[in-house]
């Protein structure tokens, strides 16, 4: 149904709570909000999330970007009008008062979050009937922009799922959401819920555990993807992908079957993780090619 809403002193309505009621500060600051949503924002974001399946709450849309949500709209609900999903639509400065942000393209939409499945799920199979082939671990990342962008390198160059440590900022930020394209609803992922703990289930589940790391046994990004071991068609890989600023802990460098390092000239010597994520997806995409 369409709401339009004339002012944004609107915080005891209890139809706009998903956005008066949980700002951006505190979606940022849980891991996964305890009301099981998440905050999809434009028309590209808000289009693959539905794509996916994903049920929307609620859209609060300014009414110059009404049209192009109908379309959006009606494949959710089944009706360019919303059905019983409330639309709520207003001027651009109205919502930017009641959110609290600006938003981009003027859409957002208050999302329910899909049930994640389960880690053995993923490296059993995470796009049926294929089997897992290459997956990342993203170790304790802060930075929700370099979350985001792990997921769109994830999703352009064929890593199979990705697995987040129980510390790993929300992929379903919505800043994470935006920054990866909305492809953080394409490539499947999952929690880890213990870390380094859950290599155990990677070991179980036959990949190799290679950790990108500066370390004086790392070996050359170019000579690890050449390893006869991991050309063959039964090939599984574990990247392990580290925090921005300290890299990957000790304990998962020390369970670690190698550690990675990307050569560099000029004396730089790393890279920020998001580019980095993109250079091992690309320079491993033949591993466990089908």
């Amino acid at each position: 149904m369409i709401i339009e809403l004339a002012h944004a002193d609107l915080r005891e309505d209890p139809r706009l709570t998903d956005y008066t009621r949980l700002k951006d500060v505190k979606l940022r600051s849980r891991i996964e909000p305890k009301r099981g949503l998440y905050m999809a924002e434009s028309a590209t974001v808000i289009e693959r999330a539905i794509a996916a399946g994903h049920r929307p709450r609620s859209f609060l849309v300014s009414a110059r970007w009404l049209p192009t949500l109908r379309p959006l709209i009606a494949a959710a609900t089944g009706s360019f009008e919303g059905g019983e999903v409330p639309v709520f639509v207003a001027p651009e400065e109205v919502l930017e008062r009641m959110t609290g942000f600006h938003l981009h393209r003027g859409a957002l939409a208050a999302m329910q979050r899909p049930q994640l499945p389960s880690v053995v799920q993923l490296l059993t199979s995470a796009q049926p009937p294929q089997p897992t082939r290459r997956v990342v671990v993203l170790e304790d990342l802060v930075d929700h922009t370099n979350v985001g962008a792990a997921f769109r390198s994830a999703a352009a160059l064929g890593i199979d799922a990705v697995l987040v440590t129980p510390s790993c900022a929300d992929p379903l930020y919505r800043r994470s959401v935006r920054v990866s394209m909305g492809t953080v609803f394409q490539v499947p992922w999952t929690r880890l819920e213990s870390w380094p703990g859950d290599i155990a289930l990677l070991r179980d589940a036959g990949f190799t555990l290679a950790s990108l790391a500066l370390c004086e046994d790392s070996i050359s990004l170019d000579d690890f993807a050449a390893l006869p071991a991991l050309r063959g068609p039964d090939a599984r890989l574990a990247i392990v992908m580290g925090t921005e600023g300290h890299g990957l802990g000790k304990h998962t460098i020390a369970a670690s079957d190698y550690t990675v390092k990307i050569p560099m000239d000029n004396g730089v010597d790393s890279l920020n993780v998001a580019a980095a994520s993109a250079v091992v997806f690309w320079a491993t995409r033949g591993i466990g090619a089908r």
